[in-house]
């Protein structure tokens, strides 16, 4: 690298890669808020009212508040080191500990799966309001749906997804536009005086809990919406001066975002009476606030579509993110090499994406049969526990890299921050921050992970053996006693 490079690279904190460097401020922003848009506010709006009543707003305020103080320890390790690879990159500098760091990219992958899953249930539902139909036996009928469209996403994954900067920003825009639509009705039914904000202030708890701990329950549910800006991380490498436009670009987006989402959830409330929102037998959430606040207009048939659009687009980038985890574990020798083949014809790890589409259609089957769980709710948490574990631990590494100093320019988050995002992100992680009904998301999670150990110890027995075995052919003794 010449003097000038070098100046250079010291002076924009960008550093010599192979891939090319084609997002600026703009894209990036837009990359930011599409990653973040999605599944959780339009499944999610309706569980979380149901937690903590019409102060839904307060929930998703407050996960804001957590996953803006961890985004500064994501900000500080991305300008210091700009490489893909996300939280397991940076953990593997803090600790060097593989197998920490096989935990964390499997926990990562895990919350890709249960994600998209939600999205599945979501799909569902957008599908029964905007088709209009009346289903005796509801849990069947979204069971099935469901899992058609994780064969499809499956498929789409398996034929090979090239996603361009050009169709994220489409695609953010569509998500977009069905949230602006929910804020633009709600401002319409003011002015037609059908909007009730004295309920929004209203805390009323389904498990009899103080306001404190209503808050929290539905803050680790409503997590769920602020998770995907972590993703933005491994975009380090095609951003333009990434020591000097993520820090900026991503707290932009979450605050673009926790707006978003506050408005949205304030509509809802102030339209639809909460026991509406949760009622399972009526149609989704934010389908019955378009409805309610435009009757007059054909909002609601519009609506449960473009909610179909938005959900099945992340349950895509999950599902792509997941698959592709899995098959970089397994080129790594840390899961099974079986899982790491990749199809001659599509060029696409098939192998992982058929598994990671059957570990989803288990936890589908598993939550929608279950007549007393609600499957947006444990899905959606447990995608909320995997990552708020993942954070945590990311809080540490920040502290830990403290001593490892690096010759670029980066940002560097105030020191109580990592140490406030650990003590968050593991309260929230705890039982006390869960109803009894969301207790089940702790099996799910430990299951989930569980299947992950036991397939590192059958690679790493599989490793052994194989080591072992080129050990014996190639020792000289062996060789002359042959």
């Amino acid at each position: 690298m010449s003097d000038a490079t070098s100046d250079r690279a010291v002076a924009t904190g960008e550093q010599p890669t192979e891939l090319k460097r084609v997002m600026g401020p703009k894209l990036l922003l837009l990359f930011i808020v599409g990653d973040i848009l999605g599944t959780g506010v339009y499944a999610l709006t309706g569980e979380v009212a149901g937690e903590v009543g019409g102060a839904a707003w307060a929930a998703f305020l407050a996960a804001f508040a957590v996953a803006t103080i961890t985004a500064f320890s994501y900000l500080e390790l991305v300008t210091k080191y700009p490489q893909a690879g996300g939280a397991a990159t940076f953990i593997h500098k803090a600790f060097g500990l593989h197998f920490l760091t096989f935990f964390v990219a499997f926990a990562v992958m895990c919350s890709g799966i249960t994600s998209a899953s939600t999205a599945s249930n979501a799909f569902a539902g957008f599908l029964r309001d905007g088709l209009q139909l009346d289903w005796a036996n509801g849990s069947v009928q979204l069971l099935v749906i469901a899992l058609l469209f994780m064969t499809v996403i499956a498929a789409i994954n398996f034929r090979g997804v090239g996603e361009s900067v050009k169709a994220n920003v489409v695609l953010t825009l569509v998500e977009l536009s069905g949230l602006l639509l929910i804020i633009f009705v709600g401002l319409f039914a003011v002015t037609q005086g059908k909007a009730d904000f004295s309920r929004v202030m209203v805390f009323e708890s389904a498990s009899d809990k103080n306001a404190f701990f209503a808050v929290t329950m539905a803050t680790s549910l409503a997590f769920f919406a602020m998770v995907g800006f972590e993703d933005s991380v491994n975009m380090a490498e095609e951003t333009h001066e990434p020591a000097k436009n993520f820090p900026k670009i991503m707290l932009t987006g979450l605050g673009i975002t926790g707006v978003i989402y506050v408005l949205v959830s304030v509509t809802a409330v102030a339209l639809v009476p909460v026991g509406h929102l949760t009622d399972p037998d009526r149609p989704s959430a934010l389908t019955q606030v378009v409805a309610a606040g435009a009757p007059d207009l054909p909002f609601d048939t519009i609506f449960p579509f473009i909610g179909m659009f938005a959900v099945a687009n992340s349950a895509l980038i999950n599902m792509l993110m997941a698959s592709r985890l899995l098959y970089g574990m397994a080129k790594q020798e840390v899961l099974p090499t079986p899982l790491g083949l990749v199809h001659k014809g599509r060029q696409t790890p098939w192998v992982s994406i058929i598994f990671t589409t059957l570990i989803s259609f288990g936890l589908i089957t598993y939550v929608v049969l279950d007549s007393e769980s609600n499957v947006v709710s444990l899905l959606g948490g447990t995608t909320s526990l995997l990552l708020l574990c993942v954070f945590a631990v990311v809080n540490v590494a920040v502290l830990v890299l403290r001593k490892d100093t690096v010759a670029t320019k980066h940002f560097r988050a105030p020191t109580v921050l990592p140490i406030l995002g650990v003590v968050t992100c593991l309260f929230l992680v705890g039982p006390w921050a869960r109803s009894e009904e969301q207790q089940g998301q702790y099996p799910i999670a430990g299951a989930l992970l569980l299947l992950g150990i036991v397939l590192w110890v059958i690679t790493w027995f599989l490793n052994r053996a194989l080591f072992a075995k080129r050990t014996y052919i190639r020792d000289p003794e062996h060789i002359d006693h042959e």
